[in-house]
């Protein structure tokens, strides 16, 4: 599938006619029907039905939003592109853990962009080893992830240690405890991990932490993200290890309850790459520093910033 294949079903789609279509694209009828035809075979589905005027079909409709979506997104990238070329832009790229917006991610974002404005601050969500990959290539400037490792390239310093908490249906036996719980008061319940994949990753911290105070975890289902885990909580599925600062969802049907279990914590470390030393970058570690909201700071991999 190539980005043609899109734009000729998109046109087609809209306009309902191949021969409106083909004019639009300034192509004939006779290949731009065929494109459509190898779209479908690669697909293995029938998109349009080929009536008077041309409808879609069921998958036909999902592409045409999906495709809409994709097209406009690549222009917003060349526009961006050519912007930052002429140097009328400045990007500044961000990768994140879902967990850390809920902690003070959200307010040292606002407080980095009041700091350099006309900058294009973009944020990303993706797994911490995704973002390792991702500022090795130059797609993002600074991680923001939750995984413990070294690599000689990266800088890493964990800015804050966040306690974890446990979620339970509010239903649940669990749930009527008004005192902190131990880990071991958790055997035998089923475990709702996440993210499933890739590995290692936040998961692997929890199931470390089963093992450290000699409890064997059931396993009772794996989750892509922390919201599909919580909603698998809600329904019965089991319990979950959470970050403290997931109890400001405010969800009614989630009991978050306090672990007596003072090692158990989950880092939030800023990585970046070692030889960056652009002015942004250096604005967004000085405002770390001195940002209240973070808390417990050490440092993981390379000297001082």
């Amino acid at each position: 599938m190539e980005l043609r294949h899109l734009r000729y079903f998109t046109t087609v789609a809209a306009e309902g006619s191949f021969s409106r279509a083909s004019e639009k694209l300034n192509i004939a009828q006779p290949p731009l029907s065929r494109q459509i035809q190898q779209l479908e075979e690669e697909l293995g589905v029938r998109l349009l039905d080929r009536g008077r005027p041309i409808t879609l079909t069921e998958p036909g409709r999902y592409l045409f939003e999906q495709a809409r979506q994709i097209l406009q997104r690549v222009e917003d990238t060349k526009a961006m592109t050519r912007r930052i070329a002429k140097g009328m832009v400045l990007q500044f790229n961000i990768g994140f853990v879902a967990s850390t917006l809920y902690d003070a991610l959200p307010e040292l974002i606002r407080r980095f962009r009041i700091a350099v404005p006309g900058v294009e601050v973009q944020l990303l969500e993706m797994t911490t080893m995704e973002q390792v990959a991702a500022l090795k290539d130059g797609r993002i400037d600074v991680g923001l992830g939750r995984l413990r490792f070294e690599d000689e390239s990266l800088v890493r310093k964990v800015v804050r240690e966040e306690r974890l908490w446990l979620a339970v249906p509010v239903d649940h036996p669990l749930a009527r405890t008004v005192e902190k719980l131990r880990l071991r008061d958790t055997a035998g319940e089923p475990l709702i991990i996440y993210p499933k994949s890739p590995r290692p990753s936040y998961a692997d911290q929890v199931l470390d932490f089963y093992r450290e105070a000699g409890v064997q975890p059931q396993i009772g289902m794996e989750a892509r993200e922390l919201q599909t885990a919580l909603g698998l909580v809600a329904s019965g599925g089991g319990i979950c290890v959470v970050p403290a600062s997931v109890r400001r969802l405010g969800r009614d049907d989630v009991r978050f309850i306090e672990l007596d279990e003072p090692q158990m914590t989950t880092p939030i470390i800023m990585s970046y790459r070692r030889a960056d030393t652009s002015r942004l970058l250096a604005q967004l570690i000085a405002l770390v520093r001195e940002f209240d909201h973070w808390s417990g700071k050490a440092e993981s991999g390379g000297p001082s910033a």
